[in-house]
């Protein structure tokens, strides 16, 4: 059962999420869903979805701050290592998970709950 809170959270990613190609089905949203592995949400969408659901939820940042120089997005968004060399593979960056459950208990607790 998917209770107020939670309905209205998926509401505000659902344009976020998209479709699948060729099929207009709306991508399946639940608490395990990760925004950036599951739903492809870039860093710049991640930025106008949190900055959204801080002001939408009245939910207080604590530690999360979008803006450069403080704990961001970017720690679910690392900067992607650059080399001149095409061969060269870049070794894969661990990130924690950045799911829509964390949005719904921040939202449920009125504060970012995450570090």
């Amino acid at each position: 059962m998917v209770n107020n809170i939670e309905q209205r959270i998926y509401e505000l990613i659902r344009p976020y999420a998209g479709t699948y190609l060729f099929n207009i089905k709306k991508v399946v949203l639940t608490p395990k869903t990760d925004l950036d592995t599951d739903l492809d949400i870039d860093e710049v969408e991640a930025e106008d979805l949190m900055n959204d659901f801080f002001e939408t939820f009245n939910v207080e940042r604590g530690n999360f701050n979008v803006e450069r120089g403080n704990f961001k997005v970017e720690t679910y968004y690392p900067p992607e290592s650059f080399s001149l060399n095409p061969f060269k593979k870049s070794p894969p960056v661990p990130v924690p998970d950045f799911t829509i459950g964390m949005l719904i208990e921040s939202a449920k607790a009125g504060r970012w709950l995450y570090n």
